[in-house]
């Protein structure tokens, strides 16, 4: 291949280990790894937060070289107990429950140290991590940087964005009713929370329907029909809106604040230009608090991990880090 070929997914494998991990409070979450046993071990965070692992995620790595672990994280994917339930309980559901769980995961797999893969609240969850256990991370490779500071919540879910996809938030906010002075944030939560499938089933779909509809340049049929199924939108919803709700247990601006605990490590930050969900603005900031990691701003592209142009920025990456 050379230098000017695009990056494409590797072929499609299958894990040759699995597992469900019990991580207290009554969680497990479930685990995969694929690739080469002896290879170089990479994490790959999922999105989200609630989004679950797919088969294709896999396929980022060149599967000679990397040992490929994936995991569900809480309440979501094959993970136990799930958020869908009817009596879900996400009071133990914190980006630093998952930071725990992420490190009980690496010392069951016998893992000294590896590279960290994470995209969108997969980004979240990596820089969290990296800036806690910065000696166990080999190298960083993020897209669609979210922090969750207020002025990334407010652009997605409480209305900037209306001025790009001003017919998509009618359907959004005309699915809750809020109360004086209150959030969509919050008046979806009161929703989601609701036992009735007659009141969270309809917030969920349409919360999710608003994010699989912006979350790629052209938007896909196919991805939002599958998005609006009622148990995946159920558990989706109602996780990022927990986590969304108390700002990821996060103060605010901590990850960009913070982010010179990753100095040492080496990274790569992917970012489409007209990412509706993140903003470049967080990228940027990321990479200014940031410098030593490079910044590869994709120019025809939106969020999602597959367009063309992300797709070649990340697989170039990982294979750069493969050693």
């Amino acid at each position: 291949m050379t230098d000017d070929t695009p990056r494409t997914l590797y072929p499609p494998i299958e894990p040759h280990q699995t597992g469900l991990l019990p991580v207290g409070d009554g969680h497990a979450i479930f685990w995969e790894v694929s690739g080469n046993p002896d290879g170089k071990p990479v994490v790959f965070l999922h999105g989200g937060p609630g989004g679950g692992t797919n088969p294709r995620q896999r396929r980022l790595f060149d599967p000679e070289r990397y040992r490929i672990v994936l995991l569900d994280q809480r309440m979501c994917g094959r993970s136990t107990p799930h958020a869908a339930e009817p009596d879900a309980d996400l009071t133990a559901n914190t980006t630093w429950t998952l930071v725990a769980d992420l490190e009980l995961l690496r010392e069951h797999l016998g893992i000294e140290r590896w590279q960290v893969f994470g995209g969108s609240w997969g980004s979240t969850l990596a820089l969290a991590y990296a800036q806690t256990h910065p000696e166990r991370v080999t190298e960083l490779v993020l897209r669609g940087i979210f922090t969750l500071r207020q002025s990334e919540l407010d652009w997605f879910y409480e209305g900037g964005a209306a001025a790009v996809h001003p017919d998509l938030w009618e359907t959004y906010a005309g699915a809750v009713t809020r109360r004086e002075r209150e959030t969509y944030v919050a008046a979806y939560h009161r929703a989601l929370s609701d036992p009735d499938p007659a009141v969270h089933g309809p917030a969920a779909v349409a919360w999710t329907t608003w994010e699989s509809a912006t979350v790629t340049l052209l938007q896909r049929p196919e991805m939002i029909a599958e998005s609006a199924e009622a148990s995946h939108a159920t558990a989706f919803a109602r996780i990022e809106n927990h986590f969304f709700l108390h700002h990821g247990w996060l103060t605010e601006g901590q990850l960009v604040r913070d982010a010179g605990l990753l100095r040492d490590i080496p990274g790569v930050i992917v970012q489409g230009r007209y990412d509706m969900c993140t903003p470049a603005m967080t990228a940027w900031d990321l990479h200014r608090a940031w410098p030593e990691a490079e910044l590869v701003i994709v120019p025809d592209a939106g969020h999602a991990f597959d367009e063309p142009g992300i797709l070649d920025a990340l697989v170039r990456a990982t294979d750069r880090f493969a050693g």
